[in-house]
């Protein structure tokens, strides 16, 4: 089989952003996964909800309030950063 340039396969970049370090494991959140699948959230989960045999035993988890804030400030420290501009005096 082969792939055309013109396919529609997902940029590797865009799947590294939606990818997180969270209690040590690699993972990504069910809001991206569904995007990526062209899905909305609610279908996914119960996809998975529905099919929990096909899927190894830690797929997914929920994460706990404090682990939500330190994400959240997190993403918006590295969202500050990324914006601050340098002044050049001359």
């Amino acid at each position: 089989m082969t792939i055309s340039k013109d396919s529609s396969l997902i940029p590797v970049e865009r799947i590294e952003r939606a990818i997180f370090l969270i209690r040590g494991q690699k993972v990504m959140f069910d809001r991206d996964l569904a995007e990526l699948y062209e899905v909305s959230t609610k279908v996914l989960n119960q996809a998975v909800k529905r099919h929990k045999d096909r899927f190894p035993e830690d797929f997914m988890f929920q994460l706990t309030m404090q682990e939500t804030n330190a994400w959240w400030s997190e993403v918006m420290q590295a969202r500050l950063r990324s914006q601050i501009v340098t002044l050049k005096r001359g």
